[in-house]
C-alpha cells in the first residue's frame, strides 16, 4: 500500500526502481510514460539472488591473491563476436567488475569482480538485462546442457526440413511451368502453397537468428544475426507482395533454403565446437566425488571435498586417485598419462608420490594425502586450463575488432548494390534478390571463427601431451619466439648430481654434522651429496639453524659452531679459503671459515636434450645455457648437448639481467627453468616454462608447465605454438579470401540467395575443419 492506494509491479525489480524513484521525488516519471498494462517477464529465470548464498560461493567462487572474486560461468545466446564483444562491454561499464573474458568458441566466460562493492547477482542481472543467460560453469552439467542444446536445434531443422522437402515438390511444378507454360492462378496458389511451408520455418525453425537480432539491435549492435533475418525477412515479405498482387513466382524457397542452410551450417558449428572442447573438458569429467578414507579400525566413503591433509585414501585397481599424497602402504603402478601424456605406467611403493588425476592399473594403494582437493595437482590442472581458455591472442583480438564493423559493412555495401541495380537495368525485382544475396553470402562467423577454434584445439592438444599453457596467448607469443634461455641443472640435465670425487681435508669431521646440514637444502647438488652421505650417518641431527641462499650455498649452526656449503664464489664471501681446483661441479664445505671437505659431482645431460636443441635450431631458434655452475661444469654440459653460447657462475638476478638485456635488443625470450634460482628470470622472460617437477614457486611464476620431466615435451610445446599458429594464419587467410571472392560476386549478381546460403554455411565449416585437423593428424602420430 502505497499514498493510500495499491500498486501492483510485475518484478521485484520494477518494485524497487518504484520505491527508487519516489525516495527521489521522480514520482511523475509513470505519468510522462502513460498508462502502460504491466506484465510479467516472457523468460522466467532463476532468481538471481542465488547467485549470492554462501553454498554457491562455496562451489563455484575463488578468491584471488589481491582479494577479488572470480567465477567461471557458461553464458547461453552467444553467436557471434558482436555477442562477445557486447557482454564483456556492458560487464567492464559496471562498478566493481575487474576483469572479464568469454571464449566465443566455448561460450565460457571468466570474471573478477571486488564483492564489496557489487555481488554477483547485479552481474547476473546485468547479462539478463542485455538479453543473455548465465549459470555457473559444472562440467559434470556440460553435457546434459549440450544435450538439450542439440535436442532443440533437432526439431528447428526437423521443421525445417520437412518444410523444404515439399516445397522441393511444388517448385519443381514451378520451374516445368515456366518452361511448359502455366496459368497465373495456378501459380497464385502454388505461391500460398509455399507461402504456408516458408512461415514456420521463418518464425519458428528461423527464431534463433531473430532472438540474436533483436538483442543486437537494442543495444546498437550488428551481428550475424541482423544480416540473417534481414535477408530472409526481406524475401519472405517481398514473396507475399508477389503473391498477392499475383506478380509471378515469388521467392518463398528460398525464404525456407536461407535458414534451412544456414540453421544446419550454425548447428555443425555447434558440435564441432563441443568437439574442440571436450579435450579440456574429459579431464574434470571423471574425477571421483567420493573416495574412501580409513577412520580409526572403519573405512568411509568421504566426499573429496571434505578430505583434509593427514588423511589415509585407499586407492583399489582400476580407481582414478582424486587427491594428491604419499604412499604408506602397497605397492603397483599407476597410470599418469592424463597428466604427463607418457603412456609408460609408473611403478610406486611407500614413499612415492601419488597425483591426483592418476589411475591404478594394478595398485592396491593406501597413501597419506598432502593436499587438500581445492588445493590438488589436478584442480589447479583444471584452474589453469580455464583461465588460459579465457585469455585471447592478440590476433584473435584484432579479428574480433575487424568482425565487430564488418556486419554494418556488408549492409551498406548491400544497399548500395539495391540502389545501382536498381537505378541501371530498373528491375526492382533483379536489385532485391542481388542485395539480399550480398547480406545473405557475407559471414562474420568465419572471421569470428578464426582464432578460438584453433587455439582451443591446440590447448586441448598440449593438455593431452603433458604441456599445461596457462593462457591461449602464450601459443603465439612461444610460436614467434627466436631466442630460449635453459637453466642447466634439473633442466638440461638430470637433476640428480652423483659424487664421482670426494677430498677429505679433514676426515675426522662429524658427517652427521654435515649430512644434517646438505639434508636441510633443496638444491640437487645438496641432495647429491646427502645420498653420498646416507650410508655413513650414525644419527639424524637437529641443527640449531639454518639457512638456504638460492643458487649459492647454505649456512648453518650447530652447538656454536658456524657450518658453510656451496660453491666456490659462495665460500670466498664467507671468507674461506678455497685452493682446491674441481674439474666438475663443486661442493665445499667449511667450519668455521676452515675448509673441510670438497665434493665433485657429475650430472648427466637428459637422453633428449641434445635432440631438443636440435630442433630449435632446425626452425630458427637461438639456445642458450645460464648456470650458477662453474666454467668447467658449464662448458662440459654445453658441449653434450649442442649448445654454444653459454654463461657459468651465474646468481639469479644475473640471469635476469641477461634476458633483459636480451629483451632490449629485440629478442623474443623463452626460459625453461625448475628451480627457485629461476624465478627471476621466469618472470622477466616473454615466456617462463617451468619442469612439471620444479619447485612451486617456479611453477607458479612460470607461463607453461611441462607436466614430466622430459624434454621433448619442450619440442612438442613449439611443435603446438607453430601448428596453431600457422592454423590461426590459414583461417584467417581462408575467411577473408572468401569474402573477398564471394561479397564481389554477389554484387555483381553472379549469385542468388540460395547459393550464398550454402556458401555461408560452408565457410564456417571449413574454418572450423581446417581447425580440427591438428587434431587427427597428431593423433595418428
Amino acid at each position: 500500500m502505497i499514498v493510500d492506494e495499491e500498486r501492483y509491479f510485475c518484478c521485484k525489480g520494477c518494485q524497487g526502481v518504484y520505491h527508487l524513484l519516489s525516495d527521489e521525488g521522480l514520482d511523475n516519471f509513470y505519468d510522462k510514460v502513460g498508462n502502460t498494462p504491466l506484465a510479467p517477464p516472457i523468460e522466467q529465470f532463476e532468481d538471481s539472488a542465488n547467485f549470492d548464498s554462501p553454498a554457491f560461493y562455496d562451489r563455484f567462487v575463488k578468491s584471488d591473491d589481491e582479494g577479488f572474486q572470480e567465477v567461471a560461468l557458461v553464458i547461453e545466446g552467444i553467436h557471434c563476436a558482436a555477442c562477445v564483444w557486447l557482454n564483456e562491454k556492458a560487464l567492464y561499464k559496471m562498478a566493481g567488475v575487474v576483469d572479464v573474458h568469454i571464449n566465443f568458441t566455448t561460450n565460457k566466460a571468466r570474471i573478477t569482480w571486488a564483492d564489496d562493492v557489487v555481488k554477483l547477482s547485479g552481474i547476473i542481472d546485468m547479462i539478463r538485462a542485455i538479453g543473455y543467460n548465465a549459470f555457473p560453469y559444472d562440467p559434470s552439467l556440460q553435457e546434459a546442457r549440450a544435450d538439450k542444446e542439440r535436442k532443440d536445434y533437432y526439431l528447428r531443422m526437423a521443421v525445417a526440413g520437412f518444410s523444404l522437402m515439399n516445397m522441393m515438390s511444388i517448385s519443381f511444378a514451378q520451374y516445368h511451368g515456366y518452361f511448359s507454360g502455366i496459368e497465373d492462378d495456378i501459380v497464385t496458389i502454388l505461391n500460398v502453397g509455399e507461402w504456408v511451408l516458408a512461415t514456420p520455418v521463418l518464425f519458428y525453425s528461423g527464431w534463433v537468428f531473430f532472438k540474436g537480432a533483436y538483442y543486437g539491435l537494442k543495444n546498437r549492435i550488428v551481428n550475424m544475426d541482423i544480416l540473417v533475418a534481414t535477408g530472409a525477412v526481406l524475401t519472405y515479405f517481398y514473396s507475399i507482395y508477389i503473391t498477392l498482387l499475383n506478380l509471378g513466382e515469388a521467392y518463398f524457397d528460398s525464404v525456407t533454403m536461407i535458414i534451412a542452410f544456414v540453421l544446419f551450417g550454425k548447428f555443425l558449428e555447434v558440435l564441432s565446437k563441443k568437439s574442440a572442447a571436450d579435450t579440456l573438458d574429459v579431464l574434470f569429467k571423471h574425477v571421483p566425488g567420493e573416495v574412501n578414507v580409513i577412520k580409526g579400525e572403519t573405512v568411509e566413503v568421504v566426499n573429496v571435498n571434505d578430505v583434509i591433509i593427514g588423511d589415509i585414501v585407499i586407492l583399489q585397481t582400476g580407481e582414478k586417485a582424486a587427491l594428491d599424497g604419499i604412499v604408506i602402504e602397497g605397492e603397483g603402478s599407476l597410470d599418469e598419462s592424463s597428466l604427463t601424456g607418457e603412456s609408460v605406467p609408473v611403478y610406486k611403493q611407500k614413499g612415492d608420490t601419488v597425483i591426483s588425476g592418476t589411475i591404478s592399473i594394478d595398485a592396491a594403494l593406501r597413501y597419506e594425502v598432502t593436499k587438500d582437493f581445492e588445493h590438488s595437482t589436478l584442480s589447479n590442472l583444471v584452474a589453469m586450463l580455464e583461465n588460459s581458455m579465457s585469455k585471447k591472442p592478440r590476433i584473435e583480438q584484432l579479428a574480433n575488432r575487424l568482425s565487430e564493423y564488418f556486419s554494418s559493412i556488408i549492409l551498406i555495401f548491400s544497399l548500395i548494390t539495391f540502389l545501382v541495380w536498381w537505378f541501371w537495368p530498373h528491375d526492382f525485382d533483379t536489385a532485391f534478390m542481388v542485395g539480399i544475396s550480398v547480406i545473405i553470402i557475407a559471414c562474420p562467423c568465419a572471421l569470428a571463427l578464426a582464432t578460438p577454434v584453433a587455439t582451443l584445439v591446440g590447448l586441448g592438444l598440449g593438455a593431452k601431451r603433458g604441456v599445461l599453457f596457462k593462457e591461449a596467448a602464450q601459443l603465439e607469443t612461444m610460436a614467434n619466439a627466436n631466442t630460449v634461455i635453459f637453466d642447466k641443472t634439473g633442466t638440461l640435465t638430470q637433476g640428480r648430481p652423483e659424487v664421482v670425487e670426494v677430498h677429505w681435508i679433514d676426515e675426522s669431521i662429524n658427517k652427521d654434522v654435515l649430512y644434517a646440514l646438505v639434508m636441510s637444502s633443496t638444491h640437487p647438488v645438496s641432495k647429491g651429496v646427502a645420498v653420498y652421505l646416507s650410508d655413513e650417518v650414525d644419527q639424524h641431527l637437529a641443527l640449531d639453524e639454518q639457512n638456504q641462499i638460492a643458487a649459492r650455498g647454505i649456512v648453518g649452526r650447530y652447538k656454536g659452531k658456524m657450518l658453510v656449503g656451496g660453491n666456490r664464489a659462495f665460500m670466498v664471501d664467507h671468507g674461506v679459503k678455497c685452493d682446491i681446483e674441481a674439474e666438475h661441479t663443486a661442493f665445499y664445505y667449511a667450519v668455521d671459515a676452515e675448509l673441510k671437505a670438497v665434493f665433485e659431482l657429475k650430472d648427466q645431460p637428459k637422453e633428449d636434450a641434445a635432440e631438443t636443441i636440435a630442433f630449435l635450431k632446425r626452425h630458427g631458434v637461438h639456445a642458450v645455457m645460464l648456470t650458477g655452475d662453474h666454467e668447467r661444469a658449464a662448458a662440459e654440459i654445453a658441449m653434450e648437448v649442442g649448445i654454444e653460447d653459454y654463461e657459468s657462475e651465474l646468481m639469479p638476478d644475473g640471469k635476469e639481467a641477461y634476458i633483459v638485456a636480451l629483451q632490449n635488443s629485440g629478442k623474443k625470450v623463452v626460459m625453461v627453468g625448475d628451480g627457485v634460482n629461476d624465478i627471476l628470470a621466469l618472470a622477466r622472460a616473454d615466456i617462463g616454462i617451468a619442469m612439471g617437477n620444479g619447485s612451486d614457486i617456479a611453477i607458479d611464476v612460470s607461463d607453461v608447465i611441462l607436466m614430466n620431466d622430459s624434454l621433448k615435451s619442450l619440442g612438442e610445446a613449439f611443435k603446438i605454438s607453430y601448428t596453431t599458429y600457422g592454423l590461426i594464419k590459414q583461417n584467417l587467410a581462408l575467411s577473408l579470401l572468401y569474402n573477398a571472392i564471394t561479397i564481389p560476386l554477389a554484387m555483381a549478381g553472379y549469385i542468388i540467395p540460395l547459393v550464398a546460403a550454402v556458401s555461408m554455411s560452408v565457410s564456417s565449416l571449413l574454418v572450423v575443419g581446417n581447425s580440427m585437423r591438428i587434431r587427427y593428424s597428431w593423433n595418428r602420430q
